[in-house]
């Protein structure tokens, strides 16, 4: 059975592999967001960019994206922590843009004694890095996971590793440890994503490439899930989408 965009009130939409691989708008990406145009949300395991940053890129590709509809698990990250501790000594493994987010949230960024630590992707990952970060965890540190997958696919078809390795490393260091995980297959993200767009999360469909985290996500919510091969969004001018579950 086909199921047409008309049929759907919202759509939360995936970044990596589904829209963009790197700095790349990937094929069939801008007629995706056109014919969906005003009932979308971007909702990504994404961990080093801000919606800002992002929606930059989408500008140079010619593609108007508001800010507010860019959902990202870094910064679901800062701002669950917000919640629990604000103001909060905050270690950060994570990039240079998430760390002025995090300053200018009011945390005090430390790697000594920290009350919380956060993992997202952060390319200066080292080995004094990851002493660190087990050393906050033995000290007490709340531990908040942005994103759970090890890897993405990139450009060149190899993969890039993601805050989930990352943090696979820390707790092949430290052992098992209480953690939360922020961003996708967790409901809070596609929650957060379809109030942006003033739609329940149950009259949304999720569409990414990545069965294991969109597709999971979805049939959590009880919503469909249109699985989409990474690079190969189908012809949306000729046929519609089938979806996946």
């Amino acid at each position: 059975m086909h199921f047409g965009f008309e049929n759907h009130r919202g759509f939360l939409i995936d970044l990596d592999g589904t829209l963009v691989s790197g700095r790349q708008l990937l094929p069939g990406a801008r007629a995706l967001l056109q014919a969906v145009e005003g009932r979308y949300a971007i909702v990504s395991n994404d961990s080093e960019h801000t919606p800002e940053q992002l929606a930059r890129r989408f500008r140079d590709w010619k593609i108007t994206i508001d800010p507010d509809r860019i959902v990202l698990a870094g910064v679901a990250a800062l701002e669950a922590a917000a919640a629990r501790r604000p103001g909060s000594r905050l270690m950060l493994l994570g990039s240079p843009g998430l760390r002025r987010m995090a300053r200018n949230m009011g945390f005090e960024l430390t790697d000594t004694r920290p009350e919380t630590l956060i993992v997202a992707r952060d390319r200066q990952f080292s080995y004094l890095r990851l002493g660190l970060a087990a050393r906050a965890v033995k000290d007490g540190a709340d531990v908040l996971l942005a994103c759970p997958d090890l890897s993405h696919p990139g450009a060149d078809g190899y993969p890039v590793p993601e805050a989930g390795a990352l943090a696979a490393a820390l707790f092949a260091v430290t052992g098992p440890v209480p953690h939360k995980v922020i961003g996708k297959p967790q409901a809070g993200l596609f929650h957060s994503a379809s109030s942006r767009i003033g739609v329940a999360a149950e009259h949304c469909v999720v569409i990414g490439d990545n069965p294991k985290t969109d597709g999971a996500g979805a049939l959590a919510l009880g919503v469909p899930f249109w699985q989409v091969q990474p690079g190969q969004l189908p012809d949306l001018l000729g046929k519609p989408i089938t979806p996946a579950l």
